[in-house]
């Protein structure tokens, strides 16, 4: 379930058509400073990749680091990335018209940082 803020920083950022610096030292400082990371947030936040045209560097570079944190040492179990948790990443990552670009450096980040990794999610990182 999405908190308030979150709920509110999407509609502020979908209504602007665009997330800047500022908008995500508010999400790291403020708004997911505290807050225990589910795959639903990760999920919201990936859609939200997908669908923000004009989003800044420092934005697409924060949730490669929050969703392989989450992905591989946060979530159990730890440092691995089984079966569920890859068909779960491929499915997130890759709906729509395919990956956006920090969509494939996630997977791609993924898949090198854990321990072990599922083939599914393998072959979706390493796809051309």
């Amino acid at each position: 379930m999405m908190g308030h803020e979150l709920r509110e920083f999407v509609d502020r950022v979908m209504d602007c058509h665009a997330i800047d610096d500022q908008d995500v030292k508010v999400l790291q400082n403020e708004i997911l400073n505290d807050t225990v990371m589910t795959r639903d947030t990760v999920d919201v936040l990936i859609a939200l990749d997908r669908a923000v045209p004009n989003a800044c560097v420092a934005f697409s570079d924060y949730l490669v680091a929050l969703v392989v944190d989450f992905a591989v040492w946060e979530n159990r179990p730890t440092g691995v990335i089984d079966r569920d948790k890859a068909h779960w990443l491929v499915a997130t990552l890759s709906v729509g018209e395919g990956p956006t670009a920090a969509a494939q450096r996630i997977a791609f980040e993924i898949a090198r940082e854990a321990e072990h990794c599922d083939e599914t999610l393998l072959a979706f990182a390493f796809a051309k």
